[in-house]
């Protein structure tokens, strides 16, 4: 049997094989991302770019009815605006990265650069709150942040720099400030669902894995089925009165004259990491699959049947055609493109195209204009469809939206077979070897929780793609199981009662 012959267009790994050199091809190859000389910061190509520009658009219409406003703060931190907040700042102060010259001379105090922002905005919050009718305060930046982190670096997942998006609020109503906490939290459920196709757990980070210095962390928990791992999408975290207190960000109450009273504060993100995600839950051995929502092309329109026996009128009408395909759908709000290149085969445009993860490829040659139809190839199931050519930007249209419910209800399908409620800690391990994030009972408490992690993790990977590392908690669920909670918590070694379900799996 012959083998087949490899091309420097295609993914030349299996994502089951070697699932870290797949990621690397694919975002590549795929023109997502371009390696810099800085370890651990990545050039965006617009294919990728792309893609956080529709995040932002949604999430920023989503934020704006909410009442936030957009700013800027700058992203250079003094030492001492750092000190203040020791305890927040402690779980970020390894990878905090410092100009300490300016030229060849030595500043005279180094100066951070902001790994968050609470440190560099809770300054101002305290200079223009002076009464409850100053408040809420409502702000959101788009932003960079540096952590130089020392782990392997991974494009979108891991980087020493990244974009993101960071809300900063402030309430006088403790009640109004826990409320908006979960409306942002839909809102970034809405992005990985309502975009990107991606099933996602909403819950509350335990105490070991929340935010430091808050008093609570929501999170989004997506899975990526190939490797039965949890991904964090995005968190939105209640402050409590932490940091108006350490920033004196207070007022008088207007409840008790002469007496002070400190706002409650949140602060929320969501990150480059999403573009991540999207790749790993939906991408495959041909290389990206892109939702149709977030794709840069929507539709790629490719003349076929251009052979050296066609005559130049009919070559000349086959052009023509592609060309009001595409304006029709323009026209009606679709992302399409034509490919009319003569230097390269459309058996070559296909496999480029499949490559970078364009949803619908629409095929038109001189046989089609004949039966008054084009072939429709779709990305995410390489179903090959014949549409007829009247109305037919708008069966697109509504082909898009097909796609993605499609897109996200296979990956919900395999996200639901592998979670599983496990109450034995006997069967814990060798649960989560089978690619599943696991229900269990938990006390919540953060030595309990590093027990489990140590005890959960392995000499060395059990099979080819599973990971050895232990289980830490995803989050534990708003939605609790319908089962009942047993008494005690997962651990054999933890006397303590559990106090709810909680989702554990191996993580990024």
């Amino acid at each position: 049997m012959s083998k087949k012959k490899q091309t420097k267009l295609g993914i030349e790994t299996s994502k089951d094989v070697n699932y870290s050199e797949w990621y690397s091809q694919v975002i590549t190859k795929a023109e997502m991302i371009e390696y810099y000389d800085i370890s651990g910061c990545y050039v965006l190509r617009p294919w990728s770019y792309a893609v956080w520009e529709h995040i932002q658009a949604f999430f920023d219409a989503g934020i704006k009815k909410l009442g936030v406003k957009n700013c800027y703060f700058p992203m250079f931190v003094s030492h001492s605006a750092l000190e203040r907040e020791k305890t927040h700042i402690a779980d970020f102060a390894p990878e905090v990265a410092w100009v300490t010259k300016a030229g060849d001379a030595d500043m005279a105090e180094p100066i951070a650069i902001r790994p968050t922002s609470e440190t560099v905005m809770y300054p101002s919050f305290a200079k223009w709150i002076q009464s409850h009718r100053d408040l809420p305060i409502k702000l959101n930046q788009w932003c960079n942040v540096v952590r130089w982190e020392f782990k392997h670096p991974t494009p979108f997942l891991r980087t020493r720099e990244f974009l993101w998006q960071e809300g900063h609020t402030a309430y006088h109503s403790k009640a109004d400030a826990e409320k908006e906490v979960f409306d942002i939290l839909d809102l970034y459920a809405a992005v990985y669902t309502d975009l990107l196709a991606i099933p996602v757990v909403k819950g509350r980070k335990s105490e070991k894995e929340k935010f430091a210095g808050g008093d609570f962390t929501t999170t989004v928990e997506a899975y990526v089925p190939c490797n039965g791992r949890g991904i964090q999408g995005a968190t939105s975290h209640h402050l409590g009165q932490n940091f108006s207190k350490m920033f004196d960000i207070s007022y008088e109450d207007p409840d008790n004259v002469g007496q002070k009273s400190f706002a409650w504060q949140n602060s929320w993100g969501l990150s480059t990491r999403t573009i991540g995600a999207m790749i790993m839950v939906h991408g495959d051995n041909n290389g990206l699959v892109l939702p149709p929502r977030v794709a840069a092309v929507q539709v790629i329109v490719i003349p076929v049947g251009i052979t050296a026996q066609l005559k130049g009128e009919d070559k000349a009408r086959l052009f023509q055609k592609a060309e009001e395909l595409v304006k029709g759908l323009t026209d009606i709000g679709v992302r399409a493109e034509l490919d009319g290149r003569d230097n390269v085969s459309p058996g070559w445009k296909f496999n480029h195209w499949e490559l970078k993860g364009v949803p619908v490829r629409l095929e038109v040659g001189p046989k089609d204009l004949e039966k008054n139809q084009a072939v429709v190839v779709i990305r995410h199931s390489s179903e090959k469809r014949f549409l007829p050519l009247d109305g037919l930007p708008s069966t697109i249209k509504e082909l898009l939206d097909e796609i993605h419910k499609a897109m996200y209800e296979k990956v919900e399908k395999l996200r639901d077979e592998h979670k599983v409620l496990c109450l034995n800690w006997e069967e814990f391990s060798p649960s989560l070897d089978k690619k599943n994030i696991l229900l269990s009972p938990f006390c919540g408490e953060p030595s309990c929780e590093e027990l489990i992690k140590t005890d959960s993790t392995r000499d060395e990977p059990a099979e080819t793609g599973v990971s050895a590392m232990g289980a830490k908690t995803l989050c534990i669920p708003l939605e609790q199981p319908k089962e009942s909670l047993p008494e005690k918590c997962i651990h054999p070694k933890c006397q303590k009662s559990a106090k709810f379900f909680a989702l554990f799996g191996r993580s990024y």
